[in-house]
């Protein structure tokens, strides 16, 4: 909205304003718009969840520390969610149809987790969605956006093939051209393709989701996570970038870009409230779509492969649970104290805060370390 005010109609009458036409300061302005939104609405929602009595139920079997934040306003991804779209409303280029998908897999995991939350607020107790109804929905949501993405293909603004780090000449097509031949089986075709999108997105919102388990921890892991991918969304838009990194060009997804940074902003504009000792906390309705989001974007600029480093916190975090419930369905034994492995550390005698603080180091070097990727191919 601005930017069209500002570049496609003032810019007429002041030459000056043609500095908007550039990605890299509309993303700069997104990041502090959503910071902005976040810094200023977030005192006002925290009144407004205490007042709705919109609480956190702390399970018995945690870490006995947690039980003092029981009453912690949550659903506070609401801030993350609208501070994030509202700024990519406003600075990117809403002709753009990959704007509008990433805006709908935002909205769509954050209804998801809402209705998730607002279910454990109601029946006052930390149990919400089944894990079947939740995980179905997310593949529905997921599903929606794959085959939005194949729409976009035959417009040739979308590859279907899968890009592996470290091997720049390997990119399978998950997109079984051979069965489109056939009248009665065409839609086979799609299938590998779909199922490997809605396994990277569902994947990546339940992997956030489980993160978020101690004050700051999962914000603070997507700040440097959505960082990261700002970097590949902008160089995967930039042909001489693309080329000189022998990474896919991806024509029209640098408007990503400006919704990465909105992301990242409204991100540590919620970290300032939800930092330890956390004075709200973002609920499902928060670590859903900030996951979702996350996976639609490396989905999109064909770096899911990559996404594992770049989230590689939320990964681990996920393979405990995993190992655990594995290892304890079959063996009877547990690998880990408590799962996610964030709470292991915690009865092993690590405070919350160093938990965290390391936690957050790791988030970096992974993230860095997925950027290093980008030459060793």
């Amino acid at each position: 909205m601005l930017y069209y005010l500002l570049y496609h109609i003032l810019q007429k009458y002041f030459s000056p304003l043609n500095v908007f036409r550039y990605i890299t300061v509309r993303t700069v302005y997104a990041s502090l718009t959503g910071m902005f939104l976040a810094f200023v609405f977030g005192p006002w929602l925290i009144r407004q969840l205490r007042e709705l009595q919109i609480g956190q139920y702390i399970r018995e079997e945690g870490p006995q520390d947690h039980k003092k934040k029981a009453g912690t306003p949550t659903m506070g991804g609401v801030l993350i969610v609208l501070s994030t779209a509202v700024p990519t409303l406003l600075w990117a280029d809403l002709g753009n149809a990959f704007v509008w998908l990433a805006l709908f897999s935002l909205l769509g995991f954050a209804a998801i987790g809402f209705i998730d939350d607002y279910a454990k607020v109601s029946k006052q107790r930390n149990l919400g969605l089944t894990s079947a109804k939740k995980f179905s929905l997310q593949i529905l949501v997921s599903l929606a956006c794959g085959i939005s993405l194949l729409v976009l293909a035959t417009w040739s603004k979308y590859s279907t093939q899968l890009v592996f780090p470290f091997f720049k000449r390997v990119h399978p097509d998950l997109v079984i051209h051979s069965l489109m031949r056939s009248p009665h089986i065409w839609p086979l075709a799609f299938l590998p393709f779909l199922f490997f999108v809605s396994l990277v997105i569902a994947g990546s919102s339940n992997a956030v989701n489980l993160t978020d388990g101690l004050d700051g921890l999962a914000i603070g892991c997507t700040v440097i996570a959505a960082g990261a991918l700002t970097v590949l969304t902008y160089v995967s838009s930039n042909f001489r970038w693309a080329a000189y990194l022998e990474i896919q060009y991806i024509p029209g997804v640098g408007e990503l870009t400006v919704f990465c940074g909105a992301l990242v902003g409204a991100s540590l504009g919620f970290l300032w409230y939800n930092a330890h000792p956390a004075e709200v906390f973002m609920g499902d309705v928060g670590s859903l779509s900030l996951g979702g989001a996350l996976g639609l974007i490396a989905v999109i600029i064909k770096q899911e492969i990559l996404l594992f480093f770049i989230g590689g916190i939320f990964v681990v975090e996920a393979l405990s649970v995993i190992l655990q419930v594995g290892s304890f369905k079959l063996r009877g034994k547990r690998i880990f104290r408590m799962a996610p492995i964030h709470h292991h550390f915690e009865l092993l005698g690590w405070s919350e805060s160093k938990v965290i603080v390391r936690f957050w180091i790791l988030a970096l070097i992974f993230a860095l370390f997925a950027l290093t990727t980008l030459k060793l191919r």
